[in-house]
């Protein structure tokens, strides 16, 4: 039996949910951060990925009712948001209105991210132990 698919399937969901944890403690992190320009705030990052894509013998082992994959990434985009404009006369940042530019970060759907990615994260993290105590039993049992 080959575990090694089971273990590079959660090695790339743990993988791509670790950036999906790093991006959005980015764009917290930014959160309040001014800019001098709404052109210059800072956009809310976002990681895209999918389902990655099978090699032939993947394939052709899905014939077979076995299945492959995993995820890749594809890219980390800035969100096209235009930034929250507040009213601050007094700030250095400030425009001739007294206007200052922060980031448009939505702090409760980057919390709601940020939880997501860490139960995906753990998911993967108990198929990949499943997966390493299926094969040290078959080893157990193969060597008795």
């Amino acid at each position: 039996m080959d575990y090694s698919a089971a273990f590079q399937i959660s090695a790339s969901g743990m993988a791509v949910e670790k950036l999906r944890l790093d991006v959005t403690a980015a764009n917290i992190a930014n959160m309040n951060s001014a800019a001098a320009s709404a052109a210059q705030a800072y956009r809310p990052l976002r990681v895209i990925a999918q389902a990655a894509p099978l090699s032939f013998s993947q394939q052709f082992g899905q014939m077979m009712s076995v299945s492959g994959g995993g995820v890749e990434l594809l890219a980390v985009e800035p969100q096209a948001t235009a930034p929250r404009m507040v009213y601050e006369p007094g700030h250095p940042y400030a425009d001739a209105k007294g206007m200052v530019a922060y980031p448009a970060v939505n702090h409760t759907a980057e919390m709601v991210n940020l939880n997501t990615a860490l139960r995906a994260y753990e998911a993967n993290v108990v198929a990949m132990n499943a997966a390493k105590t299926m094969a040290a039993r078959a080893l157990d049992i193969g060597g008795q």
